[in-house]
């Protein structure tokens, strides 16, 4: 108590009426000026008397009390773990584990999303029926307290480092053969085992056995993983009755719950990182949903992180398996919070759906007290914040992060941060941000008077990493920096310092929902096993030269293949299983005996719908990106099924000029059909895809080509534009086509009015008809 009334004491002397001495610094406002004292990048020169006083002020904040000042900080895995106590996951965190949030803060507890479902984590998922390890284990080892260590294991402070050393070869290990044993498992992770503390290393033994012991576990063993996940994943079912399947633990949510939150404890006490100091923010499984300018709509965290649809993110939807549980633990922290943090990472998938669980934006609202700030992104994202919803044109400002989140949060951002601090790129040298935009990165700038308009205090400080900086010419936030950072922040509020400035800008109404349903998806391990089964029915054959019957693979060929196809439908959520039901098999065929014209395309895979086969030329296997695309196309054709009864083309005369051709199909009888569209949406989309329905013949449709020019036949639109809809690299015609969505429409030509109308009501008619995805309409709410 008597630091901080010394401090404010000083502050008052520093700031008094008339003349201030810090208005000698250059920056704009009390927050900035202290910011820059505590950092050490006040400007040279200063007289000694005016330098000395800034050194006092620097040395009263430092010395401030924080021990038992309770923050909460909320994101994803990298942002997160970065500033808690360094990521991670560099090499470079073994050598110096002990610094950021958690040494100027020792009461931090993170809340991490989790609804990543790529890497490591989306290989648990596709066995065991949990949330997102990924994150949980990246902050997890960030959390490390040396003091922690030292206390529990009586190790004096080279012990504790050399220990979170070990413990970082352990935790981040990644193998993609099954281990002969649960000690090798631990040996080959190269970790200096002698190192760790006798107790955790019996406790790691202990899980690494689980895991080569649990059936359910086991099975984990023969995918590509890091071995901090699979030891956070036994440390739950370390929880669990032995002799519960994945589908009763499902049915009994409310144990993987407990057990969930129970393991995570377990572990991190034994780690040395302190009760509830890292925690989910749900245990319910959920996947990410990004919904585009353009009306697609993405499921997967993974493949949104690797989408370029080009235009701007509308809405951000969780899907949630049940209705989400938020745990009481996290409640408490918020509710007991002195500071809350929104650590930087991306935006759409770290924040965002975090806060769209039911009741915690609302428990961050109800704690007035806290000081809550968010830290700005650095960097531009592709894909996310590489276009902005309101002006898709230029580029992305964190005044645009502000509405991101505005519009993809319940009841928006009021009251949930007050400001928000900033990397000030001023030091950073013009060739260091020129080599990055080489490689297609640019940074988010902070327009602070648009930011002050909105009613939010804005801090722009140097908080990057120098050494970093200067050594490897990287950008990254410096956790110490920031953590300083902070502290000033928190010693201003504490002295009646820190004000938020009047808001002169409104912001839009908040138009975003809680859903009141939620999805009855199966969860990812039953979805895997689903499609296993499905798959695993099929035929497989090859088509040989000289060959006129079809040659069953042999049992290597077979598993290549459908190991593949099993990958490519798992990774794409939106392919329901109800897509894979017209088809009976898979033929490979040899180039030689490709018959199929390609005169007006180069896609080499076709749906037979009268052996009701996938055919796809065995060259095409060769290239992972290839051979997905080319299957895509053909599972998308599938789903018209058998919808043709007889299709011709024939030539337009003009006395014996050929001034066109006609394409001409007939569609089968209802009773006939067998497809996964009615015939009222065969009709939709045959019109969608510009075939004319004769009035003398409902069944019948045709289209007009003229002289020497092709076009895409519905079937094969209707495949493309499927592989589009679920990755738009794998069709790269069908984007070509839709780019004039992105250009401004002129009523002066209706035609283009006419042209965009049908391709947005094609991928209206794909989300809703083909896809079944149900979303908020553009500019409505979410849900």
């Amino acid at each position: 108590m008597v630091g901080r009334q010394q401090f404010k004491n000083h502050l008052q002397f520093l700031t008094s009426e008339g003349f201030s001495i810090l208005d000698v610094l250059p920056e704009a406002t009390l927050e900035e000026k202290v910011t820059s004292i505590l950092l050490g990048s006040t400007p040279g020169g200063l007289p000694p008397v005016i330098t000395s006083l800034f050194t006092k002020l620097k040395q009263k904040i430092e010395t401030l009390d924080t021990s038992a000042v309770r923050m909460v900080v909320f994101g994803g895995g990298t942002g997160l773990s970065n500033i808690v106590g360094g990521d991670s996951r560099r090499l470079g965190w073994a050598r110096h584990p002990f610094g950021g949030l958690k040494e100027v803060f020792p009461r931090v507890s993170s809340v991490v999303c989790v609804t990543d479902d790529g890497g490591s984590t989306g290989e648990v998922q596709k066995d065991l029926p949990l949330i997102a390890l990924g994150d949980l284990r990246h902050v997890l080892l960030s959390s490390i307290r040396r003091e922690n260590l030292i206390r529990a294991y009586n190790l004096d402070r080279a012990g504790a480092r050399r220990c979170a050393a070990a413990l970082y070869a352990v935790f981040n290990y990644r193998f993609i053969s099954p281990p002969a044993s649960a000690a090798d498992l631990l040996r080959d992770t190269d970790a200096v085992l002698n190192d760790v503390p006798g107790p955790i290393l019996a406790y790691l033994s202990e899980l690494a056995e689980l895991l080569t012991r649990d059936p359910r576990l086991t099975p984990t063993l023969h995918r590509p993983q890091c071995l901090g996940n699979l030891l956070l994943a036994a440390a739950i079912y370390r929880q669990l009755d032995p002799g519960l399947s994945s589908t009763e633990l499902l049915a009994s949510h409310q144990v993987v719950r407990t057990a969930t939150i129970r393991g995570l404890g377990e572990l991190s006490a034994c780690l040395g990182v302190q009760q509830h100091s890292v925690l989910p923010c749900t245990t319910t499984l959920s996947q990410l949903r990004l919904l585009y300018g353009n009306g697609v709509l993405v499921t997967s965290e993974y493949k949104s992180s690797k989408a370029r649809r080009g235009y701007p993110v509308d809405r951000v939807l969780v899907e949630f398996s049940r209705p989400p549980f938020l745990p009481p633990e996290v409640v408490q922290l918020v509710q007991q919070a002195d500071i809350i943090l929104f650590a930087p990472g991306s935006l759409y998938t770290s924040i965002i759906p975090i806060l769209q669980i039911p009741g915690l934006a609302g428990a961050i609202r109800a704690n007035t007290a806290a000081l809550k700030v968010l830290i700005a992104n650095i960097w531009v994202q592709k894909g996310e914040t590489d276009a902005t919803h309101d002006a898709p044109d230029r580029k992305f400002y964190v005044s645009d992060l502000i509405r991101a989140y505005h519009r993809n949060i319940p009841d928006g951002v009021h009251d949930l941060f007050s400001h928000v601090v900033a990397l000030d790129m001023s030091d950073i040298p013009g060739s260091t941000l020129q080599r990055y935009a080489l490689e297609d990165k640019e940074p988010i700038f902070i327009d602070r008077n648009r930011v002050r308009a909105l009613g939010f205090g804005s801090v722009e400080a140097r908080i990057f990493n120098h050494d970093l900086l200067q050594q490897r010419g990287a950008i990254q936030h410096d956790p110490d920096a920031l953590a300083l950072a902070i502290k000033g922040l928190w010693a201003l509020r504490q002295a009646g310092y820190l004000k938020q400035p009047e808001r002169k800008e409104a912001l839009p109404a908040a138009d975003f929902v809680v859903a009141s349903e939620y999805g009855t998806k199966p969860a990812p391990c039953l979805r895997y096993e689903k499609i296993s089964s499905i798959l695993h029915c099929l035929s497989t054959e090859l088509i040989t030269s000289g060959s006129l019957n079809m040659v069953k693979m042999t049992e290597m060929e077979r598993k290549w293949l459908m190991d593949r196809l099993v990958e490519i439908v798992f990774r794409h959520p939106d392919i329901s299983m109800e897509h894979l039901q017209f088809i009976r098999g898979i033929a490979l065929v040899e180039p030689e005996s490709w018959k199929r014209c390609q005169e007006w395309d180069s896609i080499y895979s076709f749906y037979d719908p009268y052996d009701q086969r996938i055919k796809i030329r065995q060259d095409q296997a060769g290239n992972l990106n290839r051979f997905e695309m080319v299957f895509l196309v053909a599972l998308g054709q599938s789903l018209l099924g058998n919808y043709i009864q007889e299709k011709r083309i024939e030539d337009l005369l003009h006395g014996s000029d050929v001034v066109g051709r006609m394409y001409r199909m007939q569609i089968r009888d209802k009773a006939q059909l067998v497809s996964f569209l009615t015939p009222d949406d065969i009709d939709s989309y045959l019109w969608l895809s510009r075939m004319h329905r004769l009035q003398s013949d409902a069944r019948v449709y045709a289209r007009v080509i003229n002289p020497g020019e092709g076009f895409t036949p519905p079937g094969l639109f209707f495949g493309l534009f499927y592989a589009w809809y679920l990755d738009n690299r794998f069709a790269a015609n069908i984007e070509y086509k839709m780019s004039i969505m992105r250009d401004t429409i002129s009523d002066l030509i209706p035609e283009q009015v006419r042209i965009v109308d049908r391709r947005r009501r094609t991928i209206d008619f794909f989300r809703e008809r083909i896809f079944r995805q149900r979303s908020p309409s553009q500019s409505g709410a979410g849900g």
